[in-house]
């Protein structure tokens, strides 16, 4: 067994790697780069190198600086982890050159799978089945026409050297493909540098079915049932699961077979995945190999109760497979969805900043959660947007997704935007309850994936009861004379009755108005536009949690008010972030001689000109304070400030003189 591994990875995968080896009593070591120094990796390994910069190719890709990072520490094996140098054979040969241990399959199996064209031609050879299509190294224009015209359209282009959906076009229609294939070309060499192009049969509707092998150096290989990985956006999976809905055992046994002898074929050792195209009438087709550890094994984890970093391990110390064929067995059913810091609503765009809030779900029986990220941590432009991975296990698929939706409902994000609302919208939807599966999943259902708008005003109600509740808190004044003095309370009485007060909220590009108020018996009525309700909250700050109630309907759901002054609400799965935005007022002219009134009951806390002073329409002249938040009073026209009648610190009602103005 190995004394310490470095793990030639960040984030996520190089925690979870480092789990397993602290239980196996192996010392680990961490890579970072100047992003990454206070990342959770380089705080959890034993010791860490720094890799100056930070990008990926000037840090984590450099074979020569990995190499000798392992050198200096000491290090006798090295873990890749998933991306990265995970699937280079030149940096697996790389560390066989400098007397360390790779833990990941020999180089020439790496080498042997790294070219789509190549891997199809010996998987053929070995007669392992295809999806119908040409591999061959002729690219000349008119000859990929000619084979996409001998397999029939619609077609798919793909780059021989490609992954990710990088250099992928579907082509319908024979007079799509010249300038398909020109943009799949193009992309390709700029992702790859390697325009080699295939043309495969598209298969209509397909599932994206993968086998999980295990191989030793003993001869040993056996596979660990299949995921199906259906759900894809851009041809990246965001949802995993295990084992594959609707598998016979005679399917999966024929698939099983056949992903061992491809494995077999290249001489493989360790962890690798198959990957099949599988049709509604059972027929399968080899796609290519991972020759690595994938980001769903997780979900094979669940079912088969084997921890396959643990066997990676081992298999790279030369032992053998801990366990036969006949020993593994499935037990229930997991599903995965990748946690990622992208904008939904914005075409998936990558999101960076700080993770002002990160509210992880209840870890139970079931429930598990990867994570490479703490609250506070900065998400950064120069890697992957996946921020963690959660995963659900129960008897049965359905009370599996059960979980996973609670657990999403659970998981809290702020500080960058997240996919966390999608991916519950995909989990509770009935396309992926009734198991219909493919890889156009999430486009054949966008319009179910859409945010239910109708809990909207329910998130506005408790975002205004939230500021309300904090306006009309008993606190008793620490420096009045009579500390219990009904005079010294703040809880929002008032001799004329309940105030009414305006919140305004801003949601993206929308502002969203509402009038609140305090009722006697602790509720509060919250009015926008036609939709009134009454509701009733029990707040428990600390966690941000909300039980609600109004009229026949309760539920739960959380509230959390952040330093910048944002409210994040969180309800039924949905997450609401509401900006408070900088209301600004244009003081009252009532026609006395240009005096300028409050246009709200509120604490003056700053004056902002001087008499004497001109000033602009819309200019601020002072600021109040009121409902704990800050609002600019303006000029409501041009003019001259003549004199103030409020002093800093100054209570003043609604409709009081603040200053008189001397229009322009």
């Amino acid at each position: 067994m190995f004394n310490k591994i470095l793990i030639a990875n960040r984030g996520e995968i190089a925690c979870r790697v480092m789990r397993t080896a602290r239980r196996l009593g192996i010392r680990t070591v961490a890579l970072y780069s100047d992003a990454d120094a206070n990342a959770q990796h380089r705080l959890q390994a034993d010791e860490s190198v720094h890799l100056p910069g930070n990008a990926p190719r000037d840090t984590y890709l450099l074979i020569d600086k990995v190499i000798a990072a392992a050198k200096q520490a000491g290090a006798d094996a090295i873990h890749p982890g998933y991306g990265f140098l995970s699937e280079n054979a030149k940096f697996a040969q790389a560390c066989r050159d400098a007397g360390i241990t790779f833990i990941g399959p020999p180089p020439s199996a790496i080498e042997a799978m790294g070219s789509k064209s190549a891997a199809k031609r010996l998987m053929e050879a070995a007669g392992v089945p295809l999806v119908p299509g040409y591999h061959g190294q002729d690219q000349d224009d008119a000859l990929l026409l000619a084979a996409a015209q001998r397999i029939g359209f619609p077609v798919l282009l793909k780059a021989a050297a490609g992954g990710g959906g990088k250099g992928m076009r579907a082509v319908m229609a024979e007079h799509e493909f010249a300038g398909a294939l020109a943009a799949a070309r193009r992309e390709a060499m700029n992702a790859f540098g390697d325009d080699t192009m295939l043309v495969e049969k598209y298969v209509l509707q397909p599932r994206h079915v993968e086998v999980q092998v295990f191989c030793d150096s003993h001869g040993n290989g056996v596979y660990l049932f299949e995921r199906d990985c259906s759900i894809q956006r851009r041809h990246q999976k965001i949802v995993e699961e295990a084992p594959a809905p609707g598998m016979t055992p005679a399917l999966r046994q024929r698939m099983g077979d056949a992903a061992v002898k491809a494995a077999r074929t290249i001489g493989y050792e360790g962890a690798g995945t198959i990957e099949f195209l599988l049709d509604a009438s059972g027929e399968f087709w080899f796609m290519e190999m991972n020759t690595r550890l994938q980001v769903e094994h997780p979900v094979t984890e669940f079912i088969t109760g084997q921890d396959l970093v643990e066997w990676q391990i081992r298999v790279a110390a030369g032992e053998r497979l801990p366990l036969a064929q006949e020993q593994l067995q499935i037990r229930g059913h997991a599903i995965e969805v990748r946690i990622c810091a992208e904008d939904t609503d914005n075409n998936f765009m990558p999101s960076t900043g700080t993770l002002a809030l990160l509210r992880t779900p209840t870890l139970r029986a079931g429930v598990r959660f990867d994570s490479g990220v703490v609250e506070g941590d900065a998400v950064s432009p120069f890697y992957d947007p996946m921020l963690a991975k959660l995963i659900c296990h129960a008897g049965t698929r359905d009370e599996a997704a059960s979980l996973l939706a609670e657990a999403l409902r659970e998981l809290r994000i702020a500080g960058v935007s997240s996919n966390v609302s999608y991916l519950h919208r995909v989990v509770t939807s009935s396309p992926f309850r009734g198991a219909d599966l493919d890889t156009r999943f999430l486009e054949r259902h966008a319009s179910l994936l859409k945010p239910d708008a109708g809990t909207l005003p329910l998130a506005v109600a408790l975002a205004a009861a939230h500021l309300a509740s904090q306006q009309t808190t008993i606190t008793p004044r620490q420096h009045a004379a009579d500390p219990w003095s009904p005079w010294a309370v703040s809880d929002g009485w008032e001799p004329a009755g309940a105030r009414v007060q305006p919140v305004a909220l801003r949601l993206r590009d929308d502002t969203l108005r509402a009038s609140v108020t305090a009722l006697d018996d602790g509720a509060f009525r919250v009015t926008q536009g036609k939709f009134e309700l009454q509701l009733h909250c029990t707040h428990c700050p600390q966690h941000g949690l909300v039980d609600w109630r109004t009229g026949q309907h309760q539920g739960t759901a959380w509230v959390h008010a952040l330093d910048n002054g944002a409210l994040h609400v969180y309800l039924n799965g949905e997450h609401y972030p509401l900006a408070i935005p900088p209301i600004t007022y244009e003081a009252t002219d009532a026609g006395h001689g240009g005096d300028c009134r409050a246009p709200m009951h509120g604490r003056v806390v700053a004056l902002l000109v001087k008499p004497g002073d001109a000033v602009k329409r819309g200019q601020p002249l002072l600021v109040m304070e009121a409902m704990k938040m800050e609002h600019p009073v303006c000029a409501p026209t041009d003019g001259t400030v003549r004199e103030f009648l409020v002093s800093e610190g100054a209570l003043a009602d609604e409709g009081a003189t603040l200053l008189s103005f001397e229009a322009a």
